[in-house]
């Protein structure tokens, strides 16, 4: 007879989770690589003024779902990956970049060029996957402790996380929380 290991699933209250906050954004690991073997995911609260910058992954699959708030998002091939303003790009079918409202999915396979940025005065919530676990993990821990610096970002330091995490740059990352 063969035992049957028991398993349990995972329950994370509201409000629950590790926390990283730091003047850019905040960050709660809802679930992560020690939990699943397909996704980490998260809460994001993006303040005022925070724009992502565009970028790509060539293995990584993420889900974005705003839950509060606004934030213009892009998920698409432009015609020309030109100008530090992502926000200006048309994709080869007409698409522009979309002011995401609560409610919204946004589901950007690999390799699929996006971003997002809150350009309103009130922050934003959303609901953020990406598989597999665990880089964005590693990467949000990363990328917020030199974004918590206390001055603007150090581009070189950005651009070398970003490459160890499968990640390409196309546009830079900023963030004006004044």
């Amino acid at each position: 007879m063969t035992a049957h290991l028991a398993r349990s699933g995972l329950l994370v209250p509201p409000g629950h989770g590790r926390t990283l906050i730091t003047t850019a954004q905040q960050v709660t690991f809802k679930v992560t690589g020690e939990h699943s073997q397909v996704t980490s995911s998260f809460e994001v609260v993006v303040p005022p003024g925070f724009d992502v910058g565009a970028h790509l992954h060539t293995r990584s699959e993420e889900l974005f779902y705003v839950l509060e708030g606004e934030l213009d998002v892009m998920a698409f091939e432009p015609r020309v990956r030109s100008g530090d303003d992502w926000r200006q790009w048309q994709a080869l079918d007409g698409r522009r970049v979309v002011r995401a409202t609560p409610g919204t999915v946004i589901v950007v396979p690999p390799g699929c060029p996006h971003a997002f940025a809150n350009p309103t005065g009130a922050p934003a919530r959303m609901f953020f996957q990406a598989s597999p676990p665990p880089d964005h993990e590693r990467y949000f821990e990363e990328l917020l402790a030199l974004l918590d610096a206390g001055t603007s970002p150090d581009p070189a330091a950005i651009q070398e996380l970003r490459a160890r995490y499968d990640i390409e740059q196309l546009t830079p990352l900023r963030h004006d929380v004044s």
